[in-house]
Order: structure tokens, then C-alpha cells, then sequence
């Protein structure tokens, strides 16, 4: 609980004495501020999105093509909500070329996929979404790592799965006290 006050103003004082009142914030999320940072996984390649192949992956890249950034700087939205959850509510937004992506999940044959949409991250959400993840320290003696929580099924993170020879962005279920370095990014 913060030391903030809360102004509360009784509009009127109705049957069996109910009273009704004015201004009460609803549960939404407001989006705060936007940072710009890029992703790094645990081996230290960046999250790179490439829509044109509908996929993200962490790859090794150079500072060549860090400096053109195509699909590699993320905007992170952190929102703020007035009800306590277990995290900072954020969403994720890339440009590639001139167009803008936001991230989501989605489920497809009954598995959750991550994916990325064309389109802009709303100011407000007025309940849940498919956009938004928790952002929490990796561990207690890791602060500058993260780990992302999908806000709509607890205990699915953000993580990479290798595949061939990419290290696709998916869906992971994790147990409660179970540590999983797939998991673990870096906002750089």
C-alpha cells in the first residue's frame, strides 16, 4: 500500500442508505511511458522479428546490422493499472520497414503460439489481452534480467525454443520454483 492519497467524493446517498459515488478509477491499463531497448537471450543474440516469414528468433547479429535495427528495437510499453499484480504490465511493438508490429499470443491447435500483428499497442486496455505480459526479475540475485509472463495464463513465459538452426520466440510453461535460462532476457 502507497502513502498516496485517494480522493473519494459521495455523489448522493440512495435507498437503504447505499451511498454512490464519483471519479472512481476503473480497472484498466493505462499505458505510462515507452522504453526503447533490444532483447537479448541468455546466449546473447538479439530477438529479431522478420514478418515477412511470419517469425522471431534470437539470432547472432552484427553492429553492422544492430545500427539498421530492422526488427530488432522493440518499444516496450509499461502500463499501469490500478489493481496489484504480479509484475509490471508491459507490450512489446517493432518496426520493420515502415510499418509498425505488436506482439500477441494466440492459440493454434491447441498450443499458444507467439506472434506479431500489424498494427499500433493501445493507450488503454479496459480488461485483459493477448498483448500484454508481466515483466519480473529473473531471479532475486539476477535484477538486470527478466523474465516475461503471459498476463492471460499464469506460468507461460517467453522464451526461445531451438529450432534447426533457429532459436524461435515461443510460449513456455514453467513451474513455480523452477528456473529455466530460456526464459531469461536482457533489455539492452
Amino acid at each position: 500500500m502507497s502513502a498516496e492519497e485517494i480522493l473519494v467524493h459521495a455523489v448522493q446517498l440512495g435507498k437503504n442508505f447505499c451511498l454512490y459515488f464519483d471519479e472512481l478509477e476503473c480497472d484498466a491499463l493505462c499505458k505510462e511511458r515507452t522504453l526503447h531497448r533490444v532483447l537479448r537471450n541468455v546466449n546473447s543474440q538479439l530477438l529479431v522479428v522478420r514478418p515477412d516469414l511470419n517469425v522471431a528468433a534470437f539470432e547472432d547479429v552484427t553492429d553492422q546490422e544492430m545500427q539498421s535495427g530492422k526488427g530488432m528495437h522493440f518499444s516496450i510499453h509499461c502500463y499501469k493499472t490500478t489493481t496489484p499484480l504480479a509484475g509490471l504490465p508491459v507490450a512489446f511493438s517493432v518496426q520493420v520497414e515502415d510499418k509498425s508490429y505488436y506482439m500477441c499470443c494466440e492459440r493454434e491447435c491447441g498450443e499458444m503460439i507467439v506472434r506479431f500483428k500489424e498494427g499500433e499497442v493501445p493507450k488503454e486496455i479496459p480488461g485483459e489481452s493477448n498483448i500484454i505480459f508481466f515483466k519480473k526479475t529473473f531471479t532475486s540475485c539476477s535484477s538486470k534480467a527478466f523474465k516475461f509472463e503471459y498476463s492471460m495464463e499464469q506460468g507461460m513465459f517467453l522464451a526461445f525454443e531451438e529450432e534447426g538452426c533457429l532459436r524461435k520466440l515461443i510460449l513456455k510453461k514453467l513451474s513455480k520454483d523452477e528456473v529455466d535460462e530460456t526464459m531469461k532476457m536482457s533489455l539492452c
